[in-house]
């Protein structure tokens, strides 16, 4: 992680920064995360972050023991396990939903910023505010109707073929992801009200490599 002195920018002029993150900065920190969020919210954040990590490892970790212990029994036993597509799609939907409140915590969604970024910082801040409340309400109410088709199969009593499991169990992650995604966003606009910097996430700063002076 670097320490950042000063951003410039022609458009916006010179914006103090903390030593947080940059959206510029494309690895990860190797360090265990911990909120820059007081009180409370710290705690609520640094828990959502322990929950990404631990579905999007396992999710990772068993999608690749499963298909190669698949390719293993496929050409040296000559018998695949009948059970390992429906194990892959159900561990894609876990990491897939866990990996939406990642990408937001850490700023890696796409965004679409040409207009953002002529702003001048007063309103790009408001308009983080904005944005990031918006989107809370949307993942909030993506969970809602997650749930609510969750329960729908639920109620219908099906199974998986081969691991003969409710076909609800798996979908579990879906409303889960999306609520996650929502806190996360309220996080951030949270986090831009009491902080004086713009925040992409609740630890990422707005701003680029090519903007930065290193110390």
């Amino acid at each position: 992680m670097r320490r950042i002195l000063k951003v410039t920018d022609a458009n916006h002029g010179s914006q103090e920064q903390s030593n947080t993150d940059t959206t510029g900065l494309d690895d990860a920190p190797l360090t265990a995360y911990e909120s820059s969020l007081p009180g409370f919210l710290g705690t609520i954040d640094n828990g959502i972050s322990r929950i990404e990590s631990l579905m999007l490892a396992a999710g990772v970790l068993l999608m690749a023991a499963n298909t190669m212990s698949n390719v293993v029994g496929r050409f040296v036993f000559q018998s695949s396990i009948f059970f390992s597509e429906e194990l892959n799609r159900i561990l894609i939907i876990l990491i897939t939903f866990a990996g939406i409140s990642y990408a937001a915590r850490h700023g890696r969604h796409i965004r679409m910023s040409a207009i953002f970024d002529a702003m001048p910082p007063k309103l790009r801040k408001l308009m983080m505010i904005v944005i990031s409340l918006v989107t809370a309400v949307f993942m909030f109410g993506l969970a809602w109707y997650a749930l609510q088709y969750l329960l729908t199969q639920a109620g219908r009593g099906r199974v998986l073929p081969a691991l003969q499991i409710p076909v609800w169990m798996p979908l579990v992650w879906v409303p889960v992801g999306f609520f996650m995604t929502g806190l996360q966003y309220l996080l951030t606009a949270v986090k831009n009200m009491i902080e004086k910097d713009i925040y992409l996430s609740t630890n990422v700063l707005e701003g680029y490599d090519d903007n930065e002076q290193e110390i």
